[in-house]
């Protein structure tokens, strides 16, 4: 029996990895908090290997590089705004578990119609009729391009991470048609800042705040979003059929009603990011437009769990990661890769605080006092 009991002993693991079940909310943030300081722990050290400087000058920094005048700090908030918006889109479909990947194609096919409208309708009609006009067409676009994968989903169950991401590569060909034949000035392949002397189809600035409708358009949805998984049937159909279809299909959810539903509504939130990149931010379209969003989003997607309200301070937190970079470069003649490694860094840290929040290590000393 000692012999038995010892070979069953020898065979038990060091460690073993289990899922942790009901972690209360403070000692998830506990974690988080955590992750971060070893995170700056680790990037001050990487810090000074490379420039020989105090860390929390170059954290100072980074910190000005978002935030120290007026303006570097709206055009934080846009660039937030605008990777929240992203994010809020994704949100539905990544807790439905249809992994949305094209982004980045629903973007560009909502910015390219905005810039559409703007070309040929700016200053033939009110200007309020123009916005009604312009984000209602960046809104279907996005939707159309979230629905062929939805229906190819539901009827036929293709792979919709593949499908969605190759509708990326057909938004990216459709743009670059568009912008050759818009070229301005002739011959340069770029379609240049549309009715510049005119400002038609582009945002007002509201309380002398150029990017003010960015952070009230944005805002809106978010909280519009958050309701509707949360408080809604529809919301509670997405997180069912996120869990289980054969669950969903016993409770008498139609599984393809809600794929085709909800993609529908993924498709028209990141459409409506393209119209808030063209019309209020850059006024021009090009292949660059999304500038990687429709990737960085799925990032934030998951950070927050889909939570569109945690969303917001997960967004913040990478743009002013990337503003951060951008001026600890510039700042000490650093290239690129240096100022992404202290990005990656701090990245890997928060999602790796993600795994100790939803598993556990059970080492093998402890399993066996129990």
């Amino acid at each position: 029996m000692a012999a038995v009991k010892s070979m069953h002993e020898k065979k038990e693991p060091f460690v073993r990895i289990a899922k942790r079940s009901g972690l209360q909310h403070w000692k998830a943030w506990g974690i988080r908090i955590i992750a971060m300081i070893l995170a700056l722990a680790v990037c001050a050290a990487v810090i000074y290997v490379i420039v020989r400087m105090n860390p929390v000058r170059v954290y100072a920094t980074m910190f000005r590089g978002a935030f120290s005048t007026s303006r570097r700090t709206w055009v934080t908030v846009r660039d937030t705004m605008m990777l929240l918006c992203v994010g809020v889109g994704l949100a539905p479909a990544f807790k439905m578990r249809f992994w949305n990947i094209g982004a980045e194609g629903q973007i560009l096919v909502g910015g390219l119609v905005t810039a559409a409208c703007m070309i040929y309708w700016g200053g033939r009609m009110p200007t309020a009729l123009l916005f009604a006009v312009m984000i209602a067409a960046s809104v279907a676009a996005g939707a159309v391009w979230g629905l062929v994968p939805a229906v190819f989903k539901a009827k036929w169950k293709t792979n919709e991470t593949l499908f969605t991401l190759m509708l990326n590569y057909v938004a990216i060909q459709l743009t670059s048609f568009f912008v050759a034949k818009w070229e301005n000035p002739y011959g340069s392949n770029t379609v240049g800042i549309i009715n510049q002397g005119t400002k038609y189809g582009w945002f007002p600035a509201v309380f002398g705040k150029q990017y003010f409708l960015n952070l009230a358009i944005v805002l809106a949805v978010t909280v519009a979003m958050y309701i509707y998984l949360r408080h809604t049937k529809h919301g509670y159909e997405i997180a069912v059929v996120g869990e289980s279809e054969n669950t969903a299909r016993y409770a008498g959810i139609s599984v393809a009603r809600v794929y085709i539903r909800t993609m529908l509504l993924s498709g028209a939130v990141c459409g409506l990011s393209g119209f808030i990149a063209v019309s209020g931010a850059s006024h021009t379209i090009s292949t660059s437009t999304a500038g990687g969003r429709g990737f960085t989003a799925i990032i934030v997607a998951w950070l927050a769990k889909f939570n569109t309200l945690a969303m917001i301070l997960v967004a913040l937190l990478l743009v002013f990661l990337e503003k951060g970079s951008i001026e600890i470069a510039s700042q000490y003649q650093l290239n690129d890769y240096a100022s992404e490694m202290i990005t990656g860094i701090i990245l890997f840290f928060i999602l790796g605080s993600e795994f100790f929040i939803n598993y556990k290590l059970i080492f093998r000393k402890r399993e066996a006092a129990r």
